[in-house]
């Protein structure tokens, strides 16, 4: 073992020893960590470790690839919990990132000929039971982990953390390139990895929005919605955790997947960003996504009834409420109440949002000036709210009405529950390209606006166009206006405006609200 291995098993001994462990009989003793080499795909060095039990019995086992940017070290800490609890875990790190071989796959088929590598190491090396193997991760590897499930029928669950099921809907969603995300896992590709000419001729290609049907066609490759009909045909047992507002896999997709999903299942949305929710028990703290997962592998992978398999299978933690739960998607809300946007008050330049859509007026922006509406920081601003339990919040008289269409609705005497994906509808005058932005606030009467939801949506031809924003759940006070504001710029993403061009919103738009 060298120096550096040497120093690293010593790390891993000590974060090992500081996580305290309930441990069933069977694991009494302290778990063994040791790191290995392990020859994936075309022979591609694949750097791992193994957390396991200390006795020879067969154990259930659980592989974990590292999520993008990171290395087998990640999951240690939960290696150790989960090795305690009576499991083989071998995390590796993914080739083309650190010290692995190979140039980056971008979860394609080198990847999950990998994962198959990984998975027959584990049985041919460790005591791990090969009836009973599940696969786990963190964003790419939690992406991985469940396009591993269609093409390797020895997974048999799977626990998916701020993962992706489309990522064509991840890059291109509503038509609109989403540019800080894809610019920081650039990024992290360039620092840490090996790109190849693969991966950064289709990042050069996004940039650039050209090649664009080429990049689409490379990234269904690496969707798991492309391989539904083989998950659902193996049927492992899967669980999806994510949060609301993640600005890389935003959770509309999920649903749409989850909804089609016909094995053993699980949905749970939490507030936060991109691997958030997660992030205290990749550290070893107490965490609930990590509770649910050690209960989804103990109840499909170790045979201990949890009571997990028994509850709805929908989990919620509201932006602004308690937990819920429900038994399917469809449930979360019972109507859906629709807002017409009515004509711009010359007075304020804010128009009426509700009642039936209205005809005969219009609003024109111009199609290349931002205004203090917009999403924020790429992980910075929902993570920030994940662990303040506060939204996004501008002062909404400082939006520039010359810049944005704002719509709010009359004060409830009732708090309002919208639960699902509102949507907009937006018809169009003028302009043949373009892109706006939507967003949905919850409006006090000092002018303080929180952002519930939002999204971006592009489009090319048409007169009209619709944006599903993405999935929230979230309780407005009586006495607050449910507002939307649509303008044409946002850091988060790129958009199709012309220098110096306008985009008219006309009469007959509308927002669909799901409540409760």
């Amino acid at each position: 073992m060298t120096r550096s291995r040497q120093t690293i098993a010593l790390v891993a001994a000590a974060v090992l020893a500081a996580v305290t462990l309930q441990a069933p009989p069977a694991a009494a003793a302290a778990p063994t960590t040791k790191f290995v080499d392990i020859a994936g795909a075309g022979g591609v060095t694949l750097k791992a470790n193994v957390v396991a039990p200390a006795d020879t019995a067969k154990h259930p086992a659980i592989v974990f690839p590292s999520s993008w940017g990171l290395n087998d070290l990640e999951y240690l800490a939960q290696a150790g919990a989960l090795a305690g609890r009576g499991y083989v875990v071998v995390s590796y790190t993914p080739r083309g990132w650190w010290a692995s071989g190979g140039e980056i796959d971008t979860a394609g088929p080198q990847d999950l000929a990998d994962l198959s590598k990984i998975v027959d190491w584990t049985i041919a090396n460790t005591a791990a039971d090969p009836a009973r193997i599940g696969a786990a991760g963190v964003s790419y590897g939690a992406g991985i982990s469940l396009l591993g499930s269609a093409f390797d029928k020895r997974i048999r669950a799977v626990v998916m953390m701020s993962g992706w099921t489309d990522l064509v809907y991840s890059l291109y969603g509503d038509n609109t390139r989403h540019q800080q995300s894809a610019g920081l896992l650039s990024l992290a590709a360039s620092l840490l990895g090996h790109p190849g000419t693969d991966l950064s001729g289709k990042l050069a290609d996004f940039n650039a929005n050209r090649n664009v049907e080429a990049v689409k066609a490379w990234a269904r490759v690496r969707s798991a919605a492309t391989y539904l009909d083989a998950i659902n045909a193996n049927k492992p047992a899967v669980m999806i955790a994510n949060a609301w507002g993640d600005s890389f896999f935003p959770p509309d997709q999920l649903v749409d997947f989850f909804g089609r999903l016909q094995t053993p299942k699980r949905l749970e949305l939490r507030p936060g960003d991109h691997a958030i929710a997660e992030f205290t028990g990749i550290l070893g703290l107490p965490n609930g996504a990590w509770t649910s997962l050690y209960r989804w592998f103990d109840q499909y992978l170790a045979g201990v009834d949890t009571g997990i398999g028994a509850e709805p299978a929908v989990q919620l933690q509201p932006l602004n409420a308690g937990a819920e739960q429900y038994a399917s998607w469809s449930a979360l809300n019972t109507s859906v109440k629709r807002y017409g946007l009515g004509a711009v008050r010359w007075l304020d330049g804010t128009g009426l949002l509700g009642g039936a859509p209205s005809t005969g007026w219009s609003k024109t922006l111009p199609g290349d000036l931002d205004t203090v509406a917009n999403g924020g920081v790429v992980l910075l601003t929902n993570g920030v709210g994940a662990f303040t339990g506060q939204q996004p919040q501008i002062w909404l008289p400082a939006v520039d009405r010359l810049r944005a269409g704002v719509w709010a609705s009359e004060r409830p005497g009732s708090a309002l529950r919208i639960r699902g994906i509102p949507r907009v509808h937006l018809n169009l005058t003028g302009a043949p390209k373009g892109t706006l932005i939507a967003y949905l606030y919850d409006l006090d009467s000092l002018g303080n606006a929180k952002l519930i939801t939002h999204a971006p949506v592009s489009w090319s031809g048409g007169s009209s166009v619709d944006v599903a924003l993405s999935a929230t759940a979230y309780d407005m006070p009586a006495g607050h206006s449910l507002t939307l504001v649509v303008d044409t710029t946002d850091p988060l993403y790129y958009d199709d405006n012309a220098l110096g061009g306008t985009v008219t919103i006309a009469g007959g738009s509308y927002v669909d609200v799901p409540i409760r």
